[in-house]
């Protein structure tokens, strides 16, 4: 049984890790590097800052960083030197010869669990509960799916790394956040606090149908999507 998933995990591996072009590499390769969502990141602690008071946003934000440490020490630290699965990009696996790998990428040597699915979905899915459904949430937890992806792309991990760390990930996301939410007695609905004005500007904009705008809401959800779409457009843009 473990011989045929290793096969089959090998298999699916292989197919999708052949599915690249100059474009894809370039872009994926970005798209998975840490520092490039730090933007995120601080729109995501300035939608908990506006929301919720002092006490209650430090401890979902104690929480969303107890989750992302838990799912990351469990793959890393507990997991990965017991299991002992080598990367298929690694050069001591034999596979390492049919893997497409971007600008010699190859990541660390053991690869299972993975630490960049576990942590993305302990984010998303602490996030998505956070939020109780609002299209934000699945915004991210589309994110935490492209990102895992980019790890297959890229040749550092097979399907099976990534599926057993978003299972730790959510696991530990979905169970912080219902720890901090304990401490939170005045919930109120997701759709209310993340549709919260962070400002309004006064542009008198004409649009071409003789239309005037004259004012510009923007919301706690409008400033994240927006710093992640510019973020994406800008790998795009240096992926060309």
């Amino acid at each position: 049984m473990i011989d045929f998933l290793n096969s089959l995990d090998t298999a699916v591996f292989l197919f999708f890790n052949g599915l690249h072009c100059d474009f894809l590499d370039r872009f994926m390769f970005v798209f998975s590097s840490k520092f490039v969502w730090v933007p995120l990141y601080a729109a995501l602690l300035l939608v908990l800052v506006r929301t919720f008071r002092p006490r209650v946003m430090l401890v979902y934000l104690i929480g969303l960083v107890v989750a992302i440490c838990i799912a990351d020490q469990t793959c890393a630290t507990l997991i990965r030197p017991f299991v002992e699965r080598l990367r298929p990009s690694n050069l001591a696996n034999p596979l390492s010869q049919f893997v497409h790998v971007v600008n010699d990428y190859r990541g660390g040597r053991y690869g299972f669990p993975s630490c960049h699915a576990a942590n993305s979905f302990a984010m998303a899915v602490f996030m998505l509960c956070l939020m109780r459904r609002h299209w934000l949430g699945w915004v991210l937890l589309v994110w935490a799916i492209v990102n895992s992806y980019s790890r297959v792309y890229l040749g550092v991990h097979y399907p099976g790394d990534l599926l057993c760390g978003a299972i730790i990930g959510s696991a530990a996301g979905f169970a912080c956040y219902k720890v901090a939410h304990l401490f939170d007695k005045d919930y109120v609905s997701a759709r209310e606090r993340f549709h919260r004005l962070v400002a309004t500007f006064h542009p008198n904009l004409v649009l071409p149908a003789g239309v005037t705008v004259r004012t510009l809401d923007i919301t706690l959800a409008r400033v994240v999507t927006c710093i992640l779409l510019l973020t994406i457009v800008y790998m795009a843009a240096n992926a060309f």
